[in-house]
């Protein structure tokens, strides 16, 4: 019969031609591989994402208890924007902060910053627009930039300037097409954290050029020795508060519930000027209904009262002492080169192309995998340039780093040894 068609003769079913040039390898071809071999019964060392809780970091049982105590009143929808306690919070914050014209009506709550970050770029950009972001960088801007029709332009950070953006290299980039700036402070995935006189260049030529200005801080209470996080919006603030920002946060990191998906939008700046992408910003809202309920009754409780978090960043912390160690070993391997993170959980150690010749990190990184079960990212995982990088999270307990980074050294001398004789 006619109908009934041969089933081999018909079309195949293909993903949208957008998603052709997203990519998002964190969790890529390398996290397949490791899942692979666990599959088949290793045990792989993850030192690939920020994922805390695995490493014994527990969110403070503060939240835990008000989210459970909240279960019965969360089970039907919030209001799209989240409720209004947390949003109070979250206000309230950055009004300590120094923001004091922080307003509930400025915040707007999602399931992760992943979440807002997707739903900010959706409701700005047109196709052909462009938004400068750095590289290396946290992947997702780049990949939401693109599904969303837009171009990402990358500006170079500086690796022998502590990864430090170049401000005349961001103007040198900037077209009639640009329409936003993306700041990472600190940086995902090297650790940088930017000094004053670099974010007020950064707010200086969104305000010459009208760009918006992006400022993801979700690492800015982990930061180490004499660092500080400056919170973008007040730099603002501070030199004119003519700079329409957004500034993206969480409690991921710092309250270790990543799970949770519990993140924010601080909206600031000369709103007025924005009043018709505000309504697009809001239809985004609506269109996912709300956030995860629960997980918002978490806020109010983690951004007030004793912050836990700083039982890890300072001396004898685990934050810090690991940093340090992960630092030290990777410095102690011959041809690796590596910069001091001075916030977040992150290394982005340089491999020595005289000594290590890669031309494919992805390859190579897999090749470690294999051969010592030792799962890290690749550098153009992070949009970075060449393929002598990767990123290396410093979670584990010190004995497991140790550990972790001999079979990275002895992987390495292999590597170096192959190299010699041939």
């Amino acid at each position: 019969m006619e109908q009934f068609q041969d089933l081999t003769q018909q079309s195949e079913f293909k993903q949208a031609q957008k998603l052709r040039n997203v990519r998002y390898d964190v969790r890529g071809p390398i996290a397949e591989e490791a899942a692979r071999l666990e599959h088949a019964g290793h045990r792989i060392t993850k030192l690939n994402i920020g994922n805390m809780a695995p490493f014994g970091f527990e969110a403070p049982d503060s939240i835990l208890v008000d989210m459970i105590k909240n279960l019965p009143t969360a089970q039907g929808y919030s209001d799209s924007q989240g409720i209004y306690s947390a949003r109070t919070a979250v206000a309230q914050y950055y009004q300590s902060r120094g923001m004091r014209d922080a307003e509930v009506e400025d915040v707007i709550l999602g399931n992760g910053v992943s979440e807002l970050i997707t739903m900010v770029l959706q409701a700005m950009l047109n196709p052909g627009d462009e938004v400068l972001i750095p590289a290396p960088d946290y992947p997702l801007w780049t990949g939401v930039t693109t599904l969303a029709g837009g171009r990402a332009v990358h500006f170079i950070c500086d690796e022998n300037n502590r990864w430090w953006p170049d401000p005349e290299e961001i103007e040198s980039k900037v077209t009639p097409a640009t329409k936003a700036l993306v700041l990472i402070n600190p940086n995902n995935p090297t650790g940088a954290v930017y000094p004053r006189e670099i974010l007020e260049a950064m707010v200086d030529i969104c305000r010459r050029h009208n760009l918006i200005l992006l400022a993801d801080e979700i690492y800015e209470k982990i930061t180490y020795d004499d660092a500080e996080a400056i919170n973008a919006c007040t730099v603002v603030r501070d030199t004119g508060d003519d700079v329409f920002t957004i500034t993206f946060s969480g409690l991921s990191k710092t309250w270790r519930v990543a799970g949770f998906r519990s993140g924010w939008i601080l909206i600031s700046g000369p709103k007025y000027r924005a009043k018709n992408y505000l309504e697009g910003l809001t239809l985004m809202s609506n269109l996912r209904m709300c956030p995860n309920v629960p997980a918002q009754h978490a806020i109010q409780t983690a951004l007030g009262g004793y912050q836990s978090i700083d039982e890890f960043i300072y001396p004898g912390g685990r934050l810090y002492e690991q940093r340090n160690a992960a630092y030290k070993l990777l410095s102690d391997i011959e041809g690796v080169k590596v910069e001091q993170m001075d916030g977040a959980m992150y290394l982005f150690p340089r491999l020595d192309p005289k000594i290590y010749p890669i031309d494919n990190d992805e390859a190579f990184v897999i090749e470690l995998l294999r051969q010592q079960k030792i799962l890290v990212s690749h550098g153009r995982a992070f949009n970075w340039i060449d393929d002598q990088h990767f990123r290396l999270v410093t979670l584990p307990a010190v004995e497991e780093l140790e550990e972790a980074v001999a079979g990275i050294a002895d992987f390495l001398a292999d590597y170096r040894d192959a190299f010699a004789r041939a």
